[in-house]
């Protein structure tokens, strides 16, 4: 059964019509990543799924129930972790204190997945009693996905991980996310394009707030003419 259905979404951010008419479809167990150029509407799309920017039109259908219209703090309740752009930590409260104040129920299970991914991001354990705003631009996004990895979400969205970091950084985030793959289903948004085909199973192309194009990622890899039209890319 298919984990998360986006049909025909209208979002306007103030007067400004951002999304015409994106749709998508997300498979259980797999990464589907989300291109297109800067403006094209990816983060918006994850906003509006989220309901952080609700959709005036359209449809948000997550593991068989309809979530557009609900708020943020209750999809997030339905099991959809969040990775926003900027990381979303908070800069004033240690690591740790990051960490607990995301977690929804203290139980066994929860202590497991903290534990799988301060295996995963070793460097959190090392900052573990760092305030978040002296953090590295990685471990601030490897403090990020975890803080949305520590709840039992059947569904991840992550918003562009690799922005502003060094390559070396980036093949580790790559990594974490194969990992996290064997436990959940992600939405990645990513503009560096050999991060996401690295990591990507399904595609979609958004281009001026509409879907374009969709595939798998091994059909656009061998696309050359589809890169450089949608994504002033040829590679």
């Amino acid at each position: 059964m298919t984990l998360l259905r986006v049909e025909g979404l209208q979002t306007y951010i103030d007067q400004f019509h951002i999304l015409q008419g994106v749709s998508l479809a997300v498979e259980p167990g797999r990464v589907t990543v989300i291109l297109g150029r800067n403006g094209a509407g990816k983060t918006t799309t994850l906003r509006s799924i989220m309901g952080l920017t609700p959709p005036r039109e359209g449809r948000v259908v997550y593991d068989g129930k309809e979530i557009q219209g609900l708020p943020p703090h209750a999809i997030a309740r339905l099991g959809i972790g969040y990775v926003p752009e900027d990381q979303g930590i908070f800069k004033d409260l240690t690591v740790e204190e990051n960490m607990k104040i995301a977690i929804r129920k203290l139980d066994a299970a929860t202590q497991e997945r903290q534990e799988f991914v301060l295996d995963l991001f070793p460097d959190l354990k090392i900052a573990w009693k760092r305030k978040g705003g002296n953090l590295s631009g990685g471990q601030k996004q490897m403090l990020s996905m975890a803080r949305a990895f520590v709840n039992d979400n059947k569904l991840l969205l992550i918003d562009e991980p690799s922005k502003g970091l060094a390559p070396i950084v980036v093949e580790k985030v790559m990594e974490a996310i194969m990992e996290l793959k064997k436990r959940t289903t992600i939405v990645l948004v990513e503009q560096n394009f050999l991060m996401a085909s690295g990591v990507g199973d399904d595609v979609y192309i958004l281009d001026d707030g509409h879907t374009v194009y969709q595939g798998t990622m091994a059909e656009i890899r061998g696309d050359e003419d589809l890169k450089k039209k949608y994504l002033g890319i040829a590679i």
